[in-house]
């Protein structure tokens, strides 16, 4: 037996044949993380510097020339702070005195990463850890772990 098609103006009810309706699409939104929504989802590769870290990259190279730096680089290492938990600092800093200080650089932070970096500091107490923060007029906000 064929089946009559519906008319494209007939009443909804008619044109919607329930043994053929298609499930519902999930149109929820995804969930992001705490904070404003223009924070983009998702994180760089592995390697990538954001706009931010790019910048203080630029710092260093100038503490560098200054000679309070010796040595800087771009995420070296991996700190393992629990089963199937890493933090992975951005960067790591050999200062002129050769003391190693771990450089974590932020925009605006977020408790996690804060988390992260004050279970680190407590678990490595061999590095001096700094979060870094950009500040207002190209200024950057230092706070010591």
């Amino acid at each position: 037996m064929v089946k009559p098609v519906p008319a494209p103006n007939a009443p909804k009810s008619i044109r919607d044949d329930e043994s053929q309706a298609k499930p519902a699409r999930n149109t929820s939104r995804r969930k992001t993380a705490k904070g404003p929504k223009a924070f983009a989802l998702g994180r760089l590769p592995t390697g990538t510097m954001n706009k931010t870290e790019a910048r203080y990259m630029l710092f260093l190279e100038d503490e560098v020339r200054a000679g309070r730096v010796i040595w800087f680089a771009f995420e070296p290492i991996k700190f393992r702070l629990a089963k199937a938990t890493f933090y992975t600092p951005d960067f790591l800093v050999m200062m002129a005195d050769r003391s190693l200080e771990v450089h974590e650089v932020k925009g605006f932070w977020m408790d996690d990463a804060r988390v992260k970096i004050k279970v680190a500091a407590d678990r490595f107490p061999v590095f001096v850890f700094r979060a870094i923060k950009a500040g207002k007029g190209g200024a950057w906000e230092e706070e010591t772990f």
